[in-house]
């Protein structure tokens, strides 16, 4: 048995599954409408805004459902959690900034919008979901502060 989760690694949790969970449910309703056609002329925006507004909802709900079963560990937050924390956040923005670069070559290049849409979503995805990896591996690995 590991060391018992901390509130900010529960958190963690919760935010990187309900990102790719999202984004799945994203990726799975777009392929659904193109059915065989070009994804590029599949009515993309409100799954996507859908996607970004119930991923939104899910993580605050699971912080409130998680702040209720352990109240006692909701104001409870030491250097380690926010070295870690700081630590995921600067993995997660690396990959934030590469994707919204791709997405400002793909609009430089006046390619479809559904592109420069997609490249953006999918960089605030990685950018939660490896950043929180890295949380993770933070809090399960050990972490060695700089």
């Amino acid at each position: 048995m590991g060391a018992p989760m901390t509130f900010d690694e529960k958190n963690t949790w919760i935010y990187g599954v309900v990102a790719l969970v999202a984004y799945g449910g994203y990726v799975a309703t777009v392929l659904l409408r193109a059915h065989g056609a070009s994804v590029v002329d599949v009515a993309y925006i409100a799954p996507l805004l859908w996607s970004v507004g119930a991923a939104v909802v899910a993580a605050v709900l699971g912080k409130v459902v998680v702040a209720a079963r352990w109240p006692q560990e909701a104001d409870q937050r030491d250097d380690r959690d926010r070295e870690i924390d700081r630590f995921g956040e600067h993995v997660g923005q690396s990959f934030l900034v590469v994707g919204l670069v791709a997405a400002l070559v793909l609009a430089m290049r006046e390619l479809d919008p559904f592109w420069i849409a997609n490249a953006a979503y999918l960089a605030f995805v990685l950018s939660a979901a490896v950043g929180s990896a890295a949380k993770i591996a933070a809090y399960r690995g050990g972490f060695q502060p700089w």
